[in-house]
Protein backbone atom coordinates (compact mmCIF):
# COMPACT_ATOMS: atom_id res chain seq x y z
CA UNK A 1 0.00 0.00 0.00
CA UNK A 2 1.09 3.46 -1.01
CA UNK A 3 0.31 6.31 1.35
CA UNK A 4 0.64 10.53 -0.03
CA UNK A 5 3.24 12.38 2.12
CA UNK A 6 1.80 15.83 2.59
CA UNK A 7 5.14 17.35 3.90
CA UNK A 8 6.70 20.00 1.58
CA UNK A 9 8.84 18.50 -0.77
CA UNK A 10 12.57 17.53 0.02
CA UNK A 11 15.39 20.56 -0.90
CA UNK A 12 17.13 17.81 -3.02
CA UNK A 13 13.85 17.16 -5.37
CA UNK A 14 13.74 20.84 -6.49
CA UNK A 15 17.41 20.48 -7.72
CA UNK A 16 18.43 21.13 -11.60
CA UNK A 17 18.45 17.86 -13.44
CA UNK A 18 21.49 18.23 -15.93
CA UNK A 19 22.63 15.63 -18.32
CA UNK A 20 25.95 14.11 -17.55
CA UNK A 21 29.17 15.52 -19.49
CA UNK A 22 29.19 13.82 -22.76
CA UNK A 23 25.66 12.69 -23.25
CA UNK A 24 24.98 12.14 -26.98
CA UNK A 25 22.33 14.06 -28.25
CA UNK A 26 18.74 12.48 -29.02
CA UNK A 27 19.82 9.70 -26.05
CA UNK A 28 17.21 11.21 -23.38
CA UNK A 29 15.12 8.60 -22.46
CA UNK A 30 12.69 10.60 -21.66
CA UNK A 31 10.84 13.76 -23.46
CA UNK A 32 11.32 17.33 -21.95
CA UNK A 33 9.08 19.56 -21.46
CA UNK A 34 10.03 23.15 -22.64
CA UNK A 35 12.91 24.62 -20.60
CA UNK A 36 13.41 21.80 -18.61
CA UNK A 37 16.63 19.14 -19.07
CA UNK A 38 15.56 15.39 -19.47
CA UNK A 39 15.72 13.08 -16.58
CA UNK A 40 17.68 9.90 -16.11
CA UNK A 41 17.55 6.79 -14.87
CA UNK A 42 19.43 7.38 -11.25
CA UNK A 43 18.65 11.45 -11.14
CA UNK A 44 16.35 11.10 -8.03
CA UNK A 45 13.42 12.83 -6.88
CA UNK A 46 12.81 10.71 -3.69
CA UNK A 47 15.41 10.17 -1.16
CA UNK A 48 16.84 6.29 -1.67
CA UNK A 49 16.87 3.96 0.88
CA UNK A 50 13.55 5.13 2.47
CA UNK A 51 10.47 4.31 1.70
CA UNK A 52 9.47 7.11 -0.14
CA UNK A 53 8.52 7.27 -4.44
CA UNK A 54 6.79 10.07 -6.49
CA UNK A 55 4.30 9.66 -9.20
CA UNK A 56 3.38 11.87 -11.23
CA UNK A 57 4.42 14.63 -8.96
CA UNK A 58 2.96 12.83 -5.81
CA UNK A 59 5.04 12.02 -3.06
CA UNK A 60 4.27 8.43 -1.47
CA UNK A 61 4.85 6.36 1.59
CA UNK A 62 5.45 2.68 0.24
CA UNK A 63 4.51 0.34 3.44
CA UNK A 64 5.56 -2.61 5.03
CA UNK A 65 3.78 -5.77 3.16
CA UNK A 66 1.44 -8.35 4.25
CA UNK A 67 2.48 -11.78 4.54
CA UNK A 68 0.14 -12.16 0.63
CA UNK A 69 2.58 -9.67 -0.58
CA UNK A 70 5.59 -10.14 1.35
CA UNK A 71 5.42 -14.04 0.39
CA UNK A 72 5.20 -13.69 -3.31
CA UNK A 73 8.13 -11.28 -3.46
CA UNK A 74 10.20 -13.57 -2.19
CA UNK A 75 9.43 -16.22 -4.22
CA UNK A 76 9.43 -14.03 -7.77
CA UNK A 77 13.15 -12.37 -6.61
CA UNK A 78 14.37 -16.10 -5.99
CA UNK A 79 12.99 -17.06 -9.46
CA UNK A 80 14.42 -13.75 -11.07
CA UNK A 81 17.88 -14.13 -9.38
CA UNK A 82 18.27 -18.10 -10.77
CA UNK A 83 16.85 -17.09 -14.32
CA UNK A 84 18.63 -14.11 -14.97
CA UNK A 85 20.29 -14.66 -17.91
CA UNK A 86 24.31 -14.03 -18.48
CA UNK A 87 25.40 -10.50 -18.65
CA UNK A 88 21.99 -9.44 -16.74
CA UNK A 89 21.18 -8.40 -13.06
CA UNK A 90 18.64 -8.87 -10.84
CA UNK A 91 17.11 -6.25 -8.57
CA UNK A 92 14.72 -6.20 -5.67
CA UNK A 93 12.99 -2.17 -4.94
CA UNK A 94 15.09 -0.73 -7.62
CA UNK A 95 14.65 2.53 -7.91
CA UNK A 96 14.06 4.20 -11.02
CA UNK A 97 13.22 7.80 -12.80
CA UNK A 98 10.41 6.57 -14.83
CA UNK A 99 9.45 10.56 -16.01
CA UNK A 100 10.02 14.47 -14.85
CA UNK A 101 7.57 13.94 -11.77
CA UNK A 102 8.02 10.08 -11.55
CA UNK A 103 10.77 8.42 -9.51
CA UNK A 104 9.61 4.58 -7.86
CA UNK A 105 10.56 1.29 -7.92
CA UNK A 106 9.13 -1.91 -8.72
CA UNK A 107 9.36 -5.06 -6.92
CA UNK A 108 11.53 -6.69 -8.55
CA UNK A 109 13.17 -6.20 -12.36
CA UNK A 110 15.86 -7.51 -14.39
CA UNK A 111 18.38 -5.15 -16.32
CA UNK A 112 21.56 -4.99 -18.18
CA UNK A 113 24.72 -5.37 -16.17
CA UNK A 114 27.17 -2.31 -16.17
CA UNK A 115 26.96 1.51 -17.45
CA UNK A 116 25.07 2.85 -20.21
CA UNK A 117 27.71 4.49 -22.55
CA UNK A 118 24.69 6.75 -24.05
CA UNK A 119 24.14 7.91 -20.72
CA UNK A 120 26.80 7.48 -18.35
CA UNK A 121 24.52 5.87 -15.81
CA UNK A 122 23.10 2.40 -15.04
CA UNK A 123 21.13 0.46 -18.01
CA UNK A 124 16.88 1.01 -17.69
CA UNK A 125 15.39 -2.79 -15.90
CA UNK A 126 13.90 -4.52 -19.38
CA UNK A 127 11.86 -6.87 -17.37
CA UNK A 128 10.04 -5.51 -14.34
CA UNK A 129 7.47 -7.08 -12.13
CA UNK A 130 4.68 -5.39 -9.64
CA UNK A 131 3.29 -7.76 -6.75
CA UNK A 132 -0.15 -5.89 -6.97
CA UNK A 133 -2.25 -6.84 -3.55
CA UNK A 134 -4.02 -4.17 -1.74
CA UNK A 135 -3.06 -1.16 -3.89
CA UNK A 136 -5.47 0.28 -6.76
CA UNK A 137 -5.80 -0.49 -10.54
CA UNK A 138 -5.08 3.02 -11.05
CA UNK A 139 -2.42 3.21 -9.18
CA UNK A 140 -0.82 0.24 -10.92
CA UNK A 141 -1.96 1.75 -14.46
CA UNK A 142 0.04 4.92 -13.93
CA UNK A 143 2.78 3.07 -12.90
CA UNK A 144 2.65 1.20 -16.02
CA UNK A 145 2.39 3.83 -18.55
CA UNK A 146 5.26 6.36 -16.66
CA UNK A 147 7.44 2.79 -16.92
CA UNK A 148 7.03 2.03 -20.52
CA UNK A 149 6.88 5.41 -21.29
CA UNK A 150 10.98 5.63 -19.91
CA UNK A 151 11.29 2.71 -22.30
CA UNK A 152 10.96 -0.51 -19.75
CA UNK A 153 10.18 -3.08 -22.36
CA UNK A 154 7.81 -5.49 -20.59
CA UNK A 155 5.80 -5.28 -17.20
CA UNK A 156 4.55 -8.11 -15.16
CA UNK A 157 2.11 -7.92 -12.32
CA UNK A 158 1.11 -10.46 -9.75
CA UNK A 159 -2.69 -9.72 -9.06
CA UNK A 160 -2.44 -11.68 -5.52
CA UNK A 161 -6.48 -11.58 -4.58
CA UNK A 162 -7.17 -12.84 -8.06
CA UNK A 163 -4.33 -15.42 -8.66
CA UNK A 164 -3.38 -13.98 -11.75
CA UNK A 165 -0.54 -13.34 -13.75
CA UNK A 166 -0.83 -10.49 -16.53
CA UNK A 167 1.90 -8.04 -18.16
CA UNK A 168 0.81 -4.55 -19.53
CA UNK A 169 -0.19 -4.22 -23.06
CA UNK A 170 0.57 -0.60 -24.10
CA UNK A 171 -1.06 -0.73 -27.08
CA UNK A 172 -4.37 -2.32 -25.36
CA UNK A 173 -4.03 -0.08 -22.38
CA UNK A 174 -4.59 -3.10 -20.16
CA UNK A 175 -2.74 -5.37 -18.13
CA UNK A 176 -3.79 -8.52 -20.20
CA UNK A 177 -3.30 -11.82 -18.62
CA UNK A 178 -1.41 -14.89 -19.13
CA UNK A 179 -1.99 -18.48 -19.64
CA UNK A 180 -0.68 -20.06 -16.04
CA UNK A 181 0.57 -23.08 -17.61
CA UNK A 182 2.32 -21.37 -20.30
CA UNK A 183 5.84 -19.89 -20.13
CA UNK A 184 7.12 -16.45 -19.89
CA UNK A 185 10.24 -16.08 -23.03
CA UNK A 186 12.64 -13.22 -22.80
CA UNK A 187 16.25 -12.39 -23.22
CA UNK A 188 16.78 -11.31 -19.86
CA UNK A 189 16.49 -15.09 -18.79
CA UNK A 190 18.32 -17.88 -19.07
CA UNK A 191 15.06 -20.35 -19.81
CA UNK A 192 11.38 -19.57 -20.20
CA UNK A 193 10.04 -19.22 -16.97
CA UNK A 194 7.13 -21.03 -16.01
CA UNK A 195 3.87 -18.59 -15.26
CA UNK A 196 2.55 -20.89 -12.77
CA UNK A 197 6.09 -20.86 -11.02
CA UNK A 198 5.43 -16.68 -9.63
CA UNK A 199 1.94 -18.40 -7.56
CA UNK A 200 3.10 -21.77 -6.82
CA UNK A 201 6.04 -22.35 -4.03
CA UNK A 202 6.54 -26.39 -5.26
CA UNK A 203 6.36 -25.25 -9.25
CA UNK A 204 9.35 -22.66 -8.05
CA UNK A 205 11.35 -25.21 -7.04
CA UNK A 206 11.05 -26.73 -10.23
CA UNK A 207 11.84 -23.65 -12.04
CA UNK A 208 14.75 -23.04 -9.96
CA UNK A 209 16.36 -26.29 -10.45
CA UNK A 210 15.73 -26.55 -14.52
CA UNK A 211 16.91 -22.62 -14.33
CA UNK A 212 20.78 -23.66 -12.26
CA UNK A 213 20.90 -26.89 -14.82
CA UNK A 214 20.40 -24.41 -17.95
CA UNK A 215 23.17 -22.66 -16.46
CA UNK A 216 25.47 -25.45 -16.14
CA UNK A 217 25.89 -24.57 -11.81
CA UNK A 218 29.03 -26.30 -11.01
CA UNK A 219 27.67 -27.82 -7.49
CA UNK A 220 24.36 -29.21 -9.02
CA UNK A 221 26.27 -30.58 -11.92
CA UNK A 222 28.51 -32.63 -8.88
CA UNK A 223 24.96 -33.58 -7.57
CA UNK A 224 23.61 -34.78 -10.84
CA UNK A 225 27.29 -36.72 -11.67
CA UNK A 226 27.33 -38.18 -8.09
CA UNK A 227 24.18 -39.25 -8.81
CA UNK A 228 24.76 -40.78 -12.01
CA UNK A 229 27.83 -42.50 -10.52
CA UNK A 230 25.76 -43.99 -7.76
CA UNK A 231 23.32 -45.35 -9.98
CA UNK A 232 25.64 -46.92 -11.83
CA UNK A 233 27.83 -48.70 -9.21
CA UNK A 234 23.85 -49.94 -7.72
CA UNK A 235 22.78 -51.19 -11.08
CA UNK A 236 26.14 -53.31 -11.47
CA UNK A 237 25.41 -54.71 -8.01
CA UNK A 238 22.24 -56.06 -8.68
CA UNK A 239 22.90 -56.99 -12.46
CA UNK A 240 25.82 -59.29 -11.01
CA UNK A 241 23.54 -60.63 -8.04
CA UNK A 242 20.84 -61.20 -10.70
CA UNK A 243 23.68 -62.54 -12.96
CA UNK A 244 24.51 -65.33 -10.34
CA UNK A 245 21.44 -66.20 -9.39
CA UNK A 246 20.39 -67.27 -12.66
CA UNK A 247 23.71 -69.01 -13.30
CA UNK A 248 23.44 -71.26 -10.55
CA UNK A 249 19.42 -71.99 -11.43
CA UNK A 250 20.58 -72.96 -14.29
CA UNK A 251 23.25 -75.21 -12.79
CA UNK A 252 20.93 -76.50 -10.38
CA UNK A 253 18.76 -77.68 -13.67
CA UNK A 254 21.41 -78.69 -15.59
CA UNK A 255 23.01 -81.30 -12.62
CA UNK A 256 18.95 -82.36 -11.82
CA UNK A 257 18.67 -83.47 -15.80
CA UNK A 258 22.50 -85.22 -15.75
CA UNK A 259 21.55 -87.08 -12.66
CA UNK A 260 17.65 -88.00 -13.89
CA UNK A 261 16.12 -85.46 -11.25
CA UNK A 262 12.53 -84.00 -12.21
CA UNK A 263 13.01 -80.94 -12.75
CA UNK A 264 9.33 -79.24 -13.32
CA UNK A 265 7.50 -75.88 -12.00
CA UNK A 266 7.56 -76.33 -8.14
CA UNK A 267 11.41 -77.47 -8.57
CA UNK A 268 12.17 -74.33 -10.54
CA UNK A 269 9.28 -72.44 -8.32
CA UNK A 270 11.14 -73.91 -4.95
CA UNK A 271 14.43 -72.55 -6.54
CA UNK A 272 13.37 -69.51 -7.81
CA UNK A 273 12.23 -68.47 -3.91
CA UNK A 274 16.13 -68.84 -3.11
CA UNK A 275 19.09 -66.08 -3.05
CA UNK A 276 22.64 -66.95 -4.21
CA UNK A 277 23.74 -68.52 -1.18
CA UNK A 278 20.49 -70.79 -0.67
CA UNK A 279 20.75 -71.91 -4.25
CA UNK A 280 24.75 -72.56 -3.74
CA UNK A 281 23.07 -74.90 -0.39
CA UNK A 282 20.76 -76.56 -2.57
CA UNK A 283 23.33 -77.46 -5.21
CA UNK A 284 25.82 -78.96 -2.72
CA UNK A 285 23.00 -81.08 -1.35
CA UNK A 286 21.98 -82.47 -4.89
CA UNK A 287 25.41 -83.57 -5.54
CA UNK A 288 25.75 -85.15 -2.26
CA UNK A 289 22.55 -86.97 -1.94
CA UNK A 290 21.94 -87.46 -6.05
CA UNK A 291 17.88 -86.41 -5.59
CA UNK A 292 15.85 -83.70 -4.52
CA UNK A 293 16.41 -83.03 -1.05
CA UNK A 294 13.59 -84.29 0.98
CA UNK A 295 13.47 -80.76 3.13
CA UNK A 296 13.30 -79.01 -0.04
CA UNK A 297 9.37 -79.66 -0.17
CA UNK A 298 7.63 -78.70 -3.29
CA UNK A 299 3.84 -79.41 -4.06
CA UNK A 300 3.19 -81.20 -7.40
Amino acid sequence: MLYPIMEPKAPHAERKLDAPPGTPAGSARFPASPGLPPPYVDERLVEPETREEMVRGQRLQAAPANPEHGDRHTEVDRLFGTHVAPSYVASTDLLTRAGERSDFATDSCIRRAGIDPRTGFRYLEELALEIVNEQSLRHMVERAEDLTACGVRRLLAIFVKKGEVAEWSPSEHRFVPLDLDGTIEDPTLVRPLPVRALLDAAVADDATIDALEAKGNPRLAEKVAEGRVQGRAEGLVEGRAEGLVQGRVEAIETLCELLGIPFGPPERAYADSLDADGLAGLLLRIKAERRWPASATVTR
